[in-house]
């Protein structure tokens, strides 16, 4: 889970020109931060690989015909001797990486399915026998550990495209996030963006400058990160506000949408 949260969090922010480790999230937060990878699609798949070891039981509890039921278990069979058929079709399309995104996650789960088809009983009764002791622990252990690997790299780029894909339609609906006011006594070096207003109140104002225009993406022990309403990922400039004595902030709401 942080390593999902880690790499959803990275590529979120990333995405805004901010360093994950820079803004400083704990463990937790990144844990929690993983469970947008719970999203329809995965829970499906998840549920799917859950129930797919009892399909013949469910199966027959349904009342499916036993020749169906043959005809079924035949395929699996089938699916499971060919196992290298899967690996040699996930190295195809790393092999095609760059044509075949945002679906690139489908290689490494290719390669990790066909390895660990390739463990089970109907793959290995199709295989030589014999061999010492090492040698079956050899090549049981050392695909399950590939197997794993692969699935570790699926996870980083779902993790990965889902974190991108949030920054993309964060950065549409900025206009909805908090709204912020600056309040300084000096001027702060804010500028570049159109959508940055900046006023003077006057010397006999002790917050003499405030800022508005400004969206808040993330606080983060004491230091505010702002976008301004018109940023873009190619040209925006991304404000990092500390808040001290000299430093008042206003959050207020964003526009919301219509019912």
């Amino acid at each position: 889970m942080l390593y999902a949260g880690f790499i959803h969090s990275n590529a979120y922010y990333s995405y805004f020109h901010l360093d994950t480790f820079a803004i400083g999230f704990d463990s937790l937060e990144l844990a929690v931060r993983s469970l947008r990878l719970a999203t329809f699609p995965v829970l499906i798949a998840l549920a799917l690989v859950v129930v797919l070891p009892r399909v013949p039981e469910l199966l027959t509890a349904l009342g499916v015909r036993q020749d169906l039921l043959g005809k079924l278990s035949e395929a699996g069979r089938v699916a499971a001797r060919a196992y290298p058929a899967f690996v040699v079709a996930g190295v195809v399309v790393m092999l095609l990486w760059r044509y075949v995104q945002p679906f690139g996650w489908a290689a490494p789960v290719l390669v990790a399915g066909g390895l660990l088809l390739g463990q089970t009983q109907t793959a290995r009764a199709s295989e030589p026998g014999g061999g010492t002791r090492g040698g079956r622990v050899w090549r049981r252990g050392v695909p399950i550990v590939v197997a794993g690997l692969f699935l570790m790299w699926a996870v980083a780029l779902v993790a990965g495209d889902l974190g991108r894909a949030d920054a993309h339609g964060d950065e549409h609906r900025i206009v909805r996030r908090v709204a912020v006011v600056v309040l300084s006594t000096d001027r702060l070096s804010m500028s570049g963006s159109p959508s940055l207003h900046s006023e003077d109140l006057g010397a006999r104002t002790h917050y003499r400058y405030r800022y508005t225009g400004l969206r808040l993406l993330v606080e983060r022990s004491g230091r505010y990160y702002l976008l301004p309403l018109d940023w873009t990922r190619a040209t925006g400039t991304t404000y990092i506000i500390q808040d001290d004595d000299s430093i008042r902030l206003e959050l207020l709401p964003g526009v919301q949408p219509r019912e």
